[in-house]
């Protein structure tokens, strides 16, 4: 097992962890094409994780670089992760988190957080599982902006 941060070059691994996360979060929308995959690669402040089992993507997940206006240190915010579901249970996830948290501590930032909606039991026991400092209750709101609503 490997874990590798993708470069702007790698947008077929990309690809395919957007399938798994797919399947694994059952979302049935297209996966985007090479052209926004690479823009997404190449922005400084969104990176990609993989975990790679004989030169195949099983999972990986992707973070937002959160500047901040009171610190001069950033934040992560892991957006999604996940696992394709033959290789869940395995210490994939956990490895794949603990490999992320040492690039944000090597590379300067103040702390990285990931958020799990509490009905998701999987997720959340899943986090409590890693090596994390602290758990927050929250609520979320959304604002949609749909163009056919008036």
């Amino acid at each position: 097992m490997s874990i590798k941060k993708l470069g702007k070059s790698d947008i077929s691994e990309f690809a395919q962890l957007i399938r798994i996360f797919k399947k694994v979060f059952e979302n049935d929308e297209a996966v985007a094409n090479s052209e926004l995959l690479g823009k997404l690669l190449s922005n400084p402040d969104f990176l990609v994780f993989v975990v790679i089992i004989n030169n195949e993507v099983i999972g990986g997940l992707t973070v937002y670089v959160l500047h901040r206006y009171y610190h001069t240190k950033p934040i992560a915010y892991i957006y999604d992760v996940g696992i394709e579901p033959s290789f869940q249970g395995k210490g994939y996830g956990k490895a794949l988190m603990a490999e992320v948290c040492n690039y944000c501590r090597q590379n300067g930032f103040e702390d990285a957080y990931v958020e799990a909606e509490s009905d998701d039991i999987h997720a959340v026991e899943f986090y409590r599982k890693t090596k994390f400092s602290s758990e927050t209750n929250a609520t979320h709101f959304t604002y949609t902006f749909d163009d056919d609503k008036s």
